[in-house]
């Protein structure tokens, strides 16, 4: 299943032209990053390592002049964005729903690096107001990013630690989850500061939680190691 998916249309690799604008956007982000945000982390890290490290001051000054709305001077990383296709092939990018796990699909067959890079940070930047700081965020993480293309990509992207074989919704909606896992009340989330969850109500609930998920209290033997890791990392996204 598609949950998010972005057109890069480019120039051809041997044009004497260069050239980048943006076809069909899926790009859910609300709340942030969503699959949306994962997936453009995900294309600029599969890229990045193939882009001159000169160019990479010029990249990180455009992930702010498209956050703040501001006029974008061109080109950039040597190629110029246009609002038309004509004369452009584009590269497709998705990012997959199996069950309870995500996948990239990245097409590789057509574009350079740095055009399927420009083409994630511009489309990061056509985003709603409201969402595109924290997607932009996440963009600026994956221009970071120095490990394989792979789960512990997707986990770093959306926020919700490394390493760990959590659900696709805990990708999607770290702090929904987080609640979910911690047995919260839903409504307590607008009773902290700015929509976020009392500290002291956080750190309750996981004590209680993690008393009753330990093996001397009850707890399975099983799955007592994966839902004190899922506890642990709930605490962390709703604390910080």
């Amino acid at each position: 299943m598609v949950v998010a998916e972005l057109e890069v249309y480019h120039s051809r690799p041997i044009a004497p032209t260069r050239r980048v604008s943006l076809g069909k956007m899926n790009l859910p982000a609300d709340p942030p990053p969503g699959f949306g945000g994962i997936l453009l982390g995900g294309i600029v890290a599969n890229n990045i390592a193939e882009i001159d490290p000169d160019l990479v001051p010029d990249l990180m000054r455009l992930t702010t002049e498209l956050e703040e709305g501001r006029r974008v001077p061109q080109p950039r990383l040597r190629y110029r964005y246009q609002e038309d296709k004509i004369g452009l092939q584009p590269s497709r990018h998705r990012l997959l729903g199996h069950g309870e796990e995500l996948s990239f699909d990245f097409d590789d067959d057509n574009g350079l690096p740095a055009q399927q890079v420009l083409g994630a940070v511009y489309a990061a930047g056509r985003l709603d107001r409201s969402v595109r700081s924290a997607v932009m965020q996440v963009v600026r993480r994956a221009v970071r990013w120095e490990g394989d293309i792979d789960g512990e990509l997707i986990a770093t992207l959306a926020g919700v630690g490394r390493g760990r074989p959590l659900s696709a919704f805990a990708f999607e909606n770290p702090v929904s989850w987080a609640i979910g896992v911690l047995g919260l009340d839903p409504a307590v989330r607008g009773k902290g500061n700015g929509g976020r969850v009392p500290r002291g109500e956080v750190q309750r609930k996981f004590r209680e939680e993690l008393m009753s998920a330990h093996p001397d209290h009850g707890g399975s033997s099983d799955d007592a190691a994966q839902r004190i890791a899922e506890l642990t990392e709930a605490r962390r996204v709703l604390l910080g």
